[in-house]
């Protein structure tokens, strides 16, 4: 399980742009953090960096568990989860049968399955195609992925953006257990999130 990430001078480029050079971080299990920045800074970036989607131009994003440094591969393949805007799933697939193949890839158990369509809310969604659901649907069904596989690690991209008052306070409260759990978090954001966080600013 990731206990802690570090990244140290990290510089990030997209094409011919330099996003940002010299970006220093340092989560640990319980910890909330929230990027900020203009749009274009480099918020999305980041994430798929510490994820290992984006080689930096300059800098190192290195894990943690409880007995030391873990294998960068390891721990990405095994400890994180990235939710991005664009939520990953396919469109053809029923809900029901995109939770499972998601379940199904990361390891979840049935009976977490099952939790997760409860805590979200999904039990009427499950037999309609994915292209059929609104922005807010789609998003609890990527949401349910955290919840029926734990990882250590969040990677959330405007996580908020197209849920409702009353999900938006839902997600605040997994977002809560899973840091009380020893969970980190690591959200770019324009609105503020649910649970106390730090800030970082991404110039």
């Amino acid at each position: 399980m990731i206990t802690a990430v570090q990244i140290d001078a990290l510089a990030l480029r997209r094409g011919e742009r330099l996003l940002f050079e010299r970006f220093d971080l340092t989560l640990r299990t319980g910890d909330a953090v929230a990027l900020t920045g203009r749009n274009g800074a480099g918020k999305t970036s980041l994430l798929r960096a510490v994820a290992g989607l984006i080689r930096p131009e300059a800098g190192s994003v290195r894990f943690e568990g409880a007995t030391g440094a873990l294998e960068a591969e390891t721990a990405r393949a095994e400890g994180l989860h990235l939710m991005g805007h664009h939520d990953g799933l396919k469109s053809g697939r029923t809900a029901r049968e995109e939770l499972q193949f998601q379940g199904q890839w990361t390891g979840a158990k049935a009976e977490a399955v099952d939790q997760a369509i409860e805590t979200m809310q999904l039990t009427r969604l499950l037999d309609i195609e994915v292209r059929r659901l609104s922005a807010g649907q789609r998003r609890r069904l990527a949401l349910a992925r955290l919840v029926a596989s734990p990882r250590a690690l969040w990677l959330l991209d405007e996580p908020l953006a197209p849920l409702d008052s009353e999900q938006r306070a839902r997600f605040g409260d997994l977002m809560a257990r899973h840091l009380a759990d020893g969970g980190l978090i690591l959200a770019a954001v324009h609105d503020p999130l649910p649970v106390q966080t730090r800030e970082a600013q991404i110039a």
